[in-house]
């Protein structure tokens, strides 16, 4: 299958089903669908993060950049806060560890 062909196929069903939901929009899905909708961004998340943090040589630096960042979103709500203070102790962590 040539290049072409591929990103065009992966065009059509990336794009197709975000324009069906953005012009069926209208469409009320079940109360079942809409709860378990719910929890897939909580879910599919941690099954991204998890693997790059601890499948890699440097896993404490950053498990403790994730361990600071996690409690600085749990305890302000502030996602910038916690993305920078999870990048801090990540990066404090490496120096540190020379």
């Amino acid at each position: 299958m040539s290049a072409l062909a591929v990103i065009l196929l992966m065009w059509l069903v990336t794009y197709l089903p975000r324009w069906l939901g953005l012009n069926l929009g209208h469409l009320q899905l079940p109360a079942f669908w809409q709860a378990f909708l719910r929890f897939v961004p909580v879910s599919v998340f941690p099954a991204l993060l998890v693997p790059d943090v601890l499948g890699s040589p440097e896993w404490p630096q950053r498990l403790m950049g994730c361990v600071v960042a996690v409690a600085l979103l749990l305890r302000t709500r502030q996602l910038a806060l916690g993305i920078l203070g999870g990048f801090a102790a990540y990066w404090l962590a490496r120096v540190l560890s020379g």
